[in-house]
Order: C-alpha cells, then structure tokens, then sequence
C-alpha cells in the first residue's frame, strides 16, 4: 500500500515531492515523510517513496539561524567529496538550493541502515563481544578521515588551514555571544584559559567536528560504522579535535559518564586512553596534548548546546515532543566546568 502524503513540519510536501520526483532518480511519488527523532540543528527526515524506497533529506532549522551555521550547499559538498574515500558516507543524490521550493535549501542522500548508538540503552543492540572492535572501528575511521588528501577531494579551498583552534575560538565565543540566554562567568575563564595555552598545529586534515558514535551509524551485526554522518560542522584544521572531542562522549567508568548520548558506560567499550594510543599508532601523531583538545571541546559543545536551547525557546526547533531542553541547559553547565577540570590537568 502506497503510503499516502502527510503534514509535516518543515516539509512542503506538494513541492518536495514534485523537486523529489523530478530530481532523483528513480524516486516515485506520493512520498512519506517523518521528522528523525533527535535532530536538533538541521532537521533530519526519513522520505520513503511509493517502492517503499528511503531517502534522508536535511535542511536548517526553522526559523531565525545564524549566517553560515547551516548550509546545505556546503554539507552537500563535504559529503560528496568524502563519498570518494574509504570514508563511509552516504551517497548524496540531489541539492535545492531553490527555497522558493521548501523556503530554505536542502540535499537527499541514501537511507543506510544502522543503528545510532547514542545512549548505553541502544549500545544493549551491539553484542559486548563486539563492542571493543567497534570502539577501534570507529577510531580507525577517524584516522581514514584524517588521512584524506583534501586536494584531491576538491576540498582544498573548504577553509582556511592554519590557526584552527584561534579561529574556533573566535568563532565560537561570538557565537556564544549571539546565543546565551544567561551570563555564566565560567565560560568567559575557560575561553581565557584556552587562548593562553593554544597547541601547535601539526597538521591540517577534513575536522568533521562532531564526530562520535552518536554521529555514526553501527552495523550491530559486525560491529562497523556503516556511515558517518553530520557534517554541518566540517571544516579544515587541527585533527586532534576530533580525537578529544570523542573524549567528551567517552566513559572509562561511572565516574566519568557524563553524557547521557554516550553508549559506553553500557560496558565492554575500550578505554578513552586506548582509543588515543592506537590514533597516535596509526596517524603517528603525537597526542600528549590531549586534554586541551578534550577542554576545547567541552566548552565548545557548551556553546552549541546553549544554542540549540536558544533555538528552542524561539520556536526554531520544529516538534520535538519527548526531549527535556532543560537537560540541554544543564548540560552546557556541566560541560563548562568538565572544560575547566581538562585544561587544568595540563602543564
């Protein structure tokens, strides 16, 4: 049976349709469309056609976003360009960038089939024999991502390559400027901290900026990442942070599980320090610095997380029944001062 065409926020379904049917091959009319439950910047949905073939399609939050923060053009672009690497992504199929057709733009790319493993509760999906090599496979595809000759993908001139982190910085207190919806002192310590003990770059290579297991999909079957996805905070710069942002996402006991969308206090994962020797093994990269990558990324979350709570209370977030945002306010507090605790262990 064909599944009729629904009302969804954020989806012209007559003219979505028509651009779908038009656009990517194969795609038949009438189309399905259903909100991802969890997206909470772009917005996520599951398209399915009348073969009962899936799509995914991605476009900005509603209502007012910042300049840059949310372009479809450029994510497209990222992901096109990985999908020619040993990088599991998926393949993209069409952009709109014509918002007279949804009111803002957006790209399809194929359904892959996994499971998000965002919470200890979903990491009950992956078998406890597996979970150890699917704590490796998932540093292993970050060492592949890092690894991308970016010239070669056409992504050379995605940014600019040096002074990663003194523009993050820059970038990010701004933001945090547009965004808080409340002074915290805090923050304004842990952006003073950051600033007087910035690393040396070593290297420039694609910096996903939000990579996780939370971010990829598993096959639980084998333990692999099937794709990884989100990239709407991709850019050029410093690869190791990525590596310590994966340490805000990653618990070495009860002590240390502090994300509630992190699967690995779920048990039988490797330890964070694990994970960053076998990167330094396989990149050759020296990780000694560490914990500023992991304090960096604290704060840096804290900001997008006050952003997304901005959005929320602004109405910009579509329906997202079930999600406490208050949790998300909470967390940009514990998280600032999980920064200072980081960026205090260091020299």
């Amino acid at each position: 049976m064909a599944p009729e065409a629904n009302h969804v926020q954020g989806i012209d379904v007559a003219k979505v349709s028509e651009w779908l049917a038009d656009n990517v091959a194969g795609a038949l009319a009438p189309f399905n469309f259903q909100l991802i439950a969890g997206g909470r910047s772009n917005l996520t949905f599951l398209v399915t056609d009348d073969n009962g073939i899936r799509y995914v399609l991605r476009r900005p939050p509603l209502g007012h976003v910042l300049a840059t923060a949310h372009d479809m053009a450029r994510e497209h672009r990222i992901i096109s360009a990985v999908g020619q690497t040993n990088v599991p992504v998926p393949a993209t199929l069409g952009l709109c960038t014509d918002e007279s057709v949804n009111g803002a733009p957006f790209y399809v790319m194929n359904f892959v089939d996994g499971v998000v493993l965002d919470n200890a509760e979903k990491a009950e999906l992956l078998d406890k024999s597996l979970r150890r090599s699917a704590s490796f496979n998932l540093i292993d595809v970050l060492c592949e991502l890092h690894d991308v000759d970016i010239d070669a993908v056409g992504l050379g001139n995605l940014a600019k390559r040096e002074g990663y982190i003194e523009r993050q910085i820059k970038r990010w207190s701004t933001q945090w400027e547009n965004s808080k919806t409340r002074e915290l002192p805090e923050i304004d310590e842990v952006v003073r901290l950051l600033s007087t003990k910035v690393p040396r770059q070593q290297d420039v290579s694609i910096a996903h900026g939000d990579f996780r297991f939370g971010n990829v999909l598993t096959d639980v079957a084998t333990g692999r990442i099937a794709a990884v996805l989100d990239w709407e905070l991709c850019t050029l710069g410093d690869p190791l942070a990525d590596l310590g942002y994966i340490g805000v996402y990653w618990s070495d006991g009860p002590a240390s599980a502090l994300r509630a969308n992190d699967p690995t206090p779920a048990g039988g994962f490797t330890t964070y320090r694990e994970l960053v020797e076998r990167y330094a093994t396989k990149t050759g990269r020296d990780v000694s610095g560490v914990d500023y990558y992991v304090a960096f990324s604290c704060w840096r979350l804290a900001v997008i997380s006050e952003g997304v709570y901005a959005r929320y209370l602004h109405g910009a977030m579509g329906n997202q029944e079930g999600i406490d945002m208050t949790v998300m306010k909470a967390g940009v507090d514990a998280l600032t001062i999980r920064a200072l605790e980081a960026v205090g262990r260091l020299v």
